[in-house]
Formats: C-alpha cells, structure tokens, sequence
C-alpha cells in the first residue's frame, strides 16, 4: 500500500518533520480535504486492515495476565465481524439516523458494536458503571433504537439495570445481549447468534458514508440534569486517527496496551481508532481495563512480552506505575509515556523521565474536539507541563470573555485566559440545542471552560478548569499549583483541592489527598509541607483531608464534586452544631441536584411537631449565609 501513513494518500515512505512552525505551515499549504484517505470509520479500518489482514487487531487477555494465552483477532476478521454488526442493526431497523447504544465492558464484541454501528447509523457509547436512571437519562435524550448490553453474569450488575431501564425507552426496537441466550419473543436477541447470519463482504443498506454524516454521540458534562450529548461526524472522527498516527508516526504491526473505556474519546478514538486505521493491535487489558488491578500490578511484565512503544493511559494510571518496581523486565520497546485526560502532575512527569529514561508526551482536548486537539511534538523539545502544539490544521487561541461570553480580545503571551479551539476535529455542536448557548465564540471556535495560556512560541499551558476555581473573596485560586506541591509530598499517592463553603469569604480551599501503600503523615504534616512551599498565603488549603480511596470517574479522573460535596457536607454539620449539642438528631448530606448543581438536605429526626418550625427557623438562619440551596426534612 502506498504511503506510510495509511489515512494520509499523500505522505511517501517517510513521516515528515515537524521540528519548526514553518514544516507545519508547509505542511498546511495542501488543503485537509485533498490529504485525507478515508470519509468515514468504516473507511478508515478497511485501509488498515488492507495493510495485512491475517495481522493481529486485537488480543484480548481476560485477566490482564501477559502468562495468559490472548484471544487473537485478526484485521480481516475484525472488518468481517465489523460489517456483520453493521448489517445485523441494519436489520433490526437502524438507519443513517438511528441510534445504537451500547452498555458493555472491554470486551471484543464492544469494539465491533462501536464501529459496527457508525457503519449502519449512529454509535452511542454508554458508561455502564452509572447509576440506572443516569443511564435511562442518556440512552432517552438520545432516542436509543437499538441497545447492546452485556447480558446475566457472575460480578457484574449490566444486566439488572438493562431490566430497569428499558420499559421506559420509548423509541427503542430491540435489545442485544451480549454473552447471553436472549429472549426473541420479548424482544431481546443473542448477540452471536444473530451476527452470524449477516454477509460480511458489503454493507446489506447500500449506504454510502458521508463525511459529514453524524458517528456517534458521547455523552459529557457530568452525570446530572439533561445529558450532554456530543455530535461527532465522521469527518471529526477520522481526522483524530489521522492526526495521532501522524504526529505519532505511527508504523504498521505494532501493539498498544489497550485499557481506557469505549464511553470516552480517548480510548475509541486516540487509541482503538487510531491503532486500528494504523494497522496495528491493540492488546485488551481484561473486561475492566485499567480498573483492573492486575493491569498495573502487570504492567512491565505486560510490557516485555507485547513490547508497545507507548505507555499511554490517563494520568491516574501513569502514576499508579510509578510504584510497580519493573524487576528485570525488558522495557527497551518503550519509546514514550504519553497521558491525557487530565493534567499530569509534573512531579510525575519528572519521575517517568527520570526513573525510565522516557520522553513524556501530555496531550489536550476534549469529548467536543473529538478527543487530542492538541500534544507534544515528538519533533521539538519536550516543555514538561506544556500540552504542546495544535494538531496541523487545528488551532487554538487564549481569549478574555466578557460577562455574556463573547470575546474582548486575545490574550498576550503567558496571559491567562479562556482556551478556545478550532479545526477539523471540533464537533459542530450538542444535540439538545439548550446545550449549545455559549458553547462557542466568534462563530467556529469551541469554548473549552478551561484556564490556560500560549507562551511566546505557542506552547499552549493549562491552569485551571474555569468551574474547578476556588474563589476566595473574590479571590481566583488556581487549585492545579497547589495539588503539584501536595505531590510532591512522598507519601502522596493523589491530590485534590477544591473549595468549601464559607460563610464570609464564599470558598476557601481544601485538599483531599490519598497516601501511597503503606504510607503515614502525621496531624499537620502536610498541612506545613504545602504552606512551606506556597508563596500565596490564600491559596494555602485551610486543611487536608486523607481519603481512601481518592473518587475517580470511569476514566480515571478525580471526581471533584463529590469532594465538593463531601467539603461542603462537613462545613454544614459544624454549622449545625449547636442543633446537635442540644440533642437534636440532625444529620447533613450533600449530593448532586438536577436544577440547583448541588443540594445540602438537612435531616432531622424525632423532633415533636410542635417544636419543628422553631428548629426549622433556626437551621435556615445557619445556613443563610452560604450560597449553595439546601432543603429540611423531618424523619
């Protein structure tokens, strides 16, 4: 096959150079359009399964085990099983606009039902580890047709909540079940069984794949009030392929140690697409993936026999290595560590390059870019704690907005403001219109909600997530500084700061921290660790709370609100002291709210009727001055 980049029908035998601006503005002068080999996914896994179909696609190792034989799945099979897929939602009534959910973990049958379903409609990748109305939410707002589910097994609760949830889905065909007899008569089809029967050399619909036709919908923006579902064409899709194998020079027959889930970009897209368009294998870290213990416990012994190139996975699990002791295994296959996600913490990054001897590449973007919008050249030098470059043809600039979110101007280098995107990957906008106020400025560019800045050579820095701010009397607090100097801290394992309600200054920051294996700090010990080191005496966390585990969402990221709320659910319970002091049975807790963000609800217990107005009074009047909603209840 010609060119070395199987997307790109322009690159020769070798990857060009981007060592300097001016290779990447040559490089732009042929438009996009005139590059790119592939319209749709579907397109794209044919040209790299075309490279050498009998090659592995996937080896699937049930328990992250590298002793363990893997399930070998070659590309020609892969493309086989893929356009079966296709062809079976085809026949189950899914169209160009229909949408296929799926609830399954890292299993084969997920990556075939993602990209089976971008070839006969739309692909709706579901978080199955969410709660069953969250899911219920999700799969209504998008108008799920079919949805395939893990069916009935031994540790793993899918198939219960499916039961729950699909009474209520009013738009919904049939459901798959994979690993399950199914029930036909009531809807509830075999997965094997019912592929099988499919042709696997065409598309049985005839269709012909626009570039500008909708892949998929992934949901973001947190688990509460209406979803948000992100459209990403094909077109955006494939752009991030080509692009990671571009700046990555990616070469055919080599393997990824694959372990983030199909619900995020990263994993479907910067990793499964990309490897796969490559002709490449990706080695399935279990069912579970990188929640799967035995996947870092693993780690170097899973390197030295599938010798990858890349170790690649969110900042959580990069970490999480760091403690592994690699033995004598042979990691002369690693050429790289790269992480995205969230921000690697430089005293993380410093200790990959320090400790292996590896180049860390940090990547940007988000679900609305259609995953990296923007990483480290391997090219240039690496600038630690930079997430580098635009990809070429995207772009990115640094913009003060003001009250109603339109932009005043640029920001100057190192000037810290709004990042906003534009390019090829940007998706054109959510599902639910609601959703899409304010979701872009000056027509094209995607406002990101996060805090950075562009140095002098356009390196770009981020600073801080807009909403994750602690704002301290009118006081912007960057949390991601202070959370690097909690890492430094030998006997951090993770580190978070967010703001707590306070009466007088609005918020004041606190650190949650959860201590390495084994590892002890005495009272205060951390507290003066980071006031040693932190030159604004504000931004110095009024105290650090120890928890274990750190909550993370499903890809490995600190799930902040629920320290916020567990922040908040403490400030308020000393507030209501003086409740509890007198012997009243007051209990406080705080969750997510589908219109206020988050609720405090003050329970109180056994108190006689006569009596409740009065505590009712007098708890509304503690709590007055803090600004988040709260509501009384009486048990």
């Amino acid at each position: 096959m010609a060119g070395i980049h199987l997307l790109d029908r322009l690159i020769g035998d070798e990857y060009p150079s981007f060592a300097t601006d001016a290779d990447i503005r040559a490089f732009e002068r042929t438009p996009y359009a005139d590059r790119i080999a592939a319209v749709s996914t579907y397109d794209a896994l044919r040209l790299g399964a075309a490279h050498d179909p009998d090659a592995a696609a996937i080896q699937f190792l049930p328990n992250a085990d590298p002793a363990e034989q893997p399930v070998v799945i070659s590309h020609r099979d892969f493309m086989t099983r893929v356009t079966q897929a296709a062809n079976m939602f085809h026949a189950l009534g899914v169209g160009a606009n229909d949408v296929v959910s799926f609830l399954l973990p890292l299993l084969p049958e997920a990556l075939v039902t993602l990209f089976g379903a971008e070839a006969a409609g739309i692909a709706n990748p579901v978080n199955p580890l969410l709660e069953p109305h969250q899911i219920a939410e999700i799969l209504q707002a998008a108008n799920t047709t079919v949805l395939v589910a893990l069916g009935p097994l031994p540790g793993t609760d899918i198939w219960q909540k499916v039961e729950q949830l699909r009474g209520g889905l009013r738009q919904l065909k049939a459901v798959v079940q994979v690993h399950g007899a199914g029930d036909p008569a009531n809807g509830i089809h075999p997965f094997n069984e019912l592929i099988k029967a499919q042709p696997s050399d065409r598309l049985v619909s005839g269709r012909s794949i626009s570039g500008r036709d909708i892949a998929a919908y992934f949901h973001t923006g947190g688990t509460t009030g209406t979803p948000k579902l992100v459209r990403h064409t094909h077109a955006n899709q494939v752009y991030q392929a080509w692009g990671m194998n571009l700046l990555l020079k990616a070469q055919p027959g080599h393997n990824l140690l694959f372990g983030m889930p199909l619900f995020h970009v990263g994993g479907s897209l910067t990793q499964a697409l990309a490897t796969l368009s490559s002709g490449n294998c990706l080695v399935v870290l279990s069912p579970s993936g990188w929640r799967n213990p035995a996947a870092v416990k693993n780690i170097w012994g899973l390197v030295e026999r599938f010798r990858p190139e890349a170790l690649s996975s969110v900042p959580t699990v990069l970490a999480a290595t760091l403690a592994i002791p690699p033995g004598n295994a042979d990691l002369s296959s690693l050429k790289v560590a790269a992480g995205g996600g969230s921000a690697i913490p430089a005293a993380v990054g410093r200790a990959i390059e320090d400790k292996f001897k590896l180049p860390v590449i940090e990547v940007y973007g988000m679900t609305e870019t259609s995953s990296v919008h923007t990483l480290a050249y391997p090219d240039r030098p690496i600038r630690l704690g930079s997430v580098g470059l635009p990809l070429p043809y995207s772009r990115v600039r640094v913009v003060k907005l003001d009250g109603d979110g339109r932009v005043e101007r640029d920001c100057a280098p190192d000037e810290i403001g709004v990042v906003v995107m534009a390019g090829p990957g940007v998706f054109g906008g959510y599902l639910n219109d609601v959703h899409n106020a304010g979701a872009f400025v000056d027509g094209e560019w995607v406002n990101s909600g996060d805090l950075g800045r562009l140095d002098a050579d356009g390196f770009l820095w981020i600073t801080g997530r807009a909403k994750d701010l602690v704002i301290r009397g009118g006081h912007n607090i960057d949390p991601a500084p202070i959370e690097d100097i909690m890492f430094q801290h030998p006997a951090v394992g993770f580190a978070a700061v967010v703001g707590q309600p306070d009466a007088y200054a609005g918020e004041l920051p606190v650190g949650y921290v959860q201590l390495k294996p084994g590892a002890t700090v005495a009272p205060g010990e951390l507290e003066s660790f980071v006031r040693e080191r932190t030159p604004e005496r504000a931004a110095v966390p009024v105290q650090i709370i120890p928890v274990d585990p750190m909550p993370l969402t499903g890809v490995g990221k600190v799930f902040k609100p629920r320290l916020r709320w567990d922040a908040a659910q403490r400030v308020f319970a000393g507030t209501l002291s003086p409740l509890m002091e007198r012997g009243i049975d007051c209990k406080v807790s705080v969750g997510a709210h589908g219109s206020h963000g988050s609720l405090a609800t003050v329970t109180l217990t056994n108190v006689a009727e006569a009596e409740r107005a009065a505590i009712a009074d007098e708890v509304r009047r503690l709590l007055a001055p803090f600004v988040m909603r709260h509501e009384i209840i009486f048990a």
